[in-house]
């Protein structure tokens, strides 16, 4: 008897098996029984466990052959045989065969959906997998999960959001450096308006004279009568290295200038109508941030209050009082004990006789006192609380005393340097 096809359109078990059509049963060539051969060609394949045939030529357990091209081997689990090749199911193109568990087939193939668990379908093309009876088109592997429009938009803005920060910072970078640009310029520029001290007087001189000797003496110096505190005196002269005349003309408000040897500082000094304008206006009177020493508004311009304070930014690039800090070494402190404020008509020279953080209001800040006792209170504290040696000094309530006062970083404190008036030369 002969059936070329049976159970699909080739064979079932294979391309042309388990039919008694052309091909035979478990295999392209032999296993059947039929037009080629009884079970096979060639008896269990086209060449018998060997080269081409075997459990299928193209199908069965191999590719072509238990051997070289079959089962388990040549093809095998593989391109064109069981458990590779097409299919897993029996229908058009193969039974058990042609493309399962591989290439295009069995758990493989198309996917777990579509025609089966293989190449091409548990329905027209193959069993197991493919694209026809189930529900078609996969690819044996899980679907790829589509990323959520919620996180890819999520994605954006904080990518977005995070440049925005950059961009803000380096515009406030850029703006910072600009400002401390700007302040280095003018104050370079008002430099202009001095003399370098070496060209007018020997200031390690002088105050070298004054740690041995105490208060100059006039004798065999030239004197000038002046009048401090609506009192006229005799005072030493010394050549002032301020312009104080040209300064005028920029800015009237000017009162001196000061110099501290030690940290290499050298300002203009104004004092305003309150202790708010210069805090971000320039000696020029423009808008800088780092604004400008000033006097406290409530002392005298003249340097004859018990306590004067004068005001200074902290700034971060040391300049303005940002580098009052450095008192606190001794190495910084042992090369210069004074400051020296220049007036037009007198210059004071201080001995730092205290250097302390203290509470931003309070004793610190008074600029009168009621009476002797709590002045002497006022001096106590500062020589008692002092972060720098003051052992050599001695202070009373016949002291006038300066205060430079700048911020500490920390909104409730402030860092004071104070010295007392130690010897004063008239201008010339």
């Amino acid at each position: 008897m002969k059936r070329n096809k049976n159970n699909g359109h080739d064979g079932n078990w294979q391309n042309d098996s388990y039919s008694d059509g052309y091909s035979g049963g478990y295999g392209g060539n032999g296993y059947g029984y039929d037009q080629d051969g009884g079970y096979g060609t060639s008896s269990y394949g086209g060449s018998s466990y060997g080269a081409d045939s075997g459990y299928g030529t193209a199908g069965g357990y191999g590719g072509s052959s238990y051997g070289s091209n079959g089962a388990y081997n040549g093809s095998s689990y593989g391109q064109d045989g069981g458990y590779g090749g097409n299919g897993y199911g029996y229908s058009q193109d193969g039974g058990y065969g042609v493309s399962s568990y591989s290439s295009n087939g069995g758990y493989s193939g198309n996917s777990y959906g579509g025609g089966g668990y293989g190449g091409r379908g548990n329905g027209n093309n193959g069993s197991y997998g493919g694209n026809p009876g189930g529900a078609g088109n996969g690819s044996g592997k899980k679907p790829r999960k589509k990323r959520s429009r919620a996180g890819d938009v999520l994605s954006i803005i904080v990518m977005v959001v995070a440049f925005g920060v950059f961009v803000f910072a380096g515009y406030k970078l850029y703006g910072y450096y600009k400002e401390y640009q700007k302040a280095d310029d003018e104050y370079a520029n008002l430099a202009t308006y001095t003399t370098d001290e070496t060209e007018t007087e020997d200031l390690d001189a002088l105050e070298e004279a004054f740690e041995n000797e105490g208060p100059q003496s006039v004798s065999g110096r030239e004197v000038k009568t002046v009048e401090v505190d609506d009192e006229e005196v005799n005072l030493p002269t010394m050549v002032n290295p301020i312009d104080f005349e040209s300064l005028k003309e920029v800015n009237s408000d000017i009162v001196g200038w000061l110099k501290i040897r030690a940290l290499d500082l050298s300002y203009p000094v104004v004092q305003g109508e309150d202790n708010d304008y210069y805090l971000h206006q320039s000696f020029e009177q423009e808008y800088l941030f780092a604004g400008c020493l000033f006097v406290n508004f409530e002392n005298n311009s003249d340097f004859t209050d018990q306590n004067t304070i004068i005001y200074g930014h902290n700034m971060k690039n040391g300049s303005m009082f940002g580098s009052l800090k450095k008192f606190r070494d001794e190495e910084v402190y042992n090369k210069s004990k004074y400051f020296w404020i220049f007036t037009e008509d007198i210059i004071f020279q201080y001995r730092i006789f205290s250097a302390r953080v203290v509470n931003k209001v309070g004793q610190t800040y008074q600029t009168v006192f009621t009476d002797d006792e709590e002045f002497q209170e006022f001096l106590d504290t500062a020589m008692e609380d002092s972060e720098v040696d003051n052992s050599n000094v001695t202070i009373s309530t016949d002291d006038k005393v300066v205060t430079l006062s700048t911020c500490t970083g920390d909104s409730a404190t402030r860092f004071v340097v104070q010295g007392k008036l130690v010897q004063m030369y008239a201008s010339k």
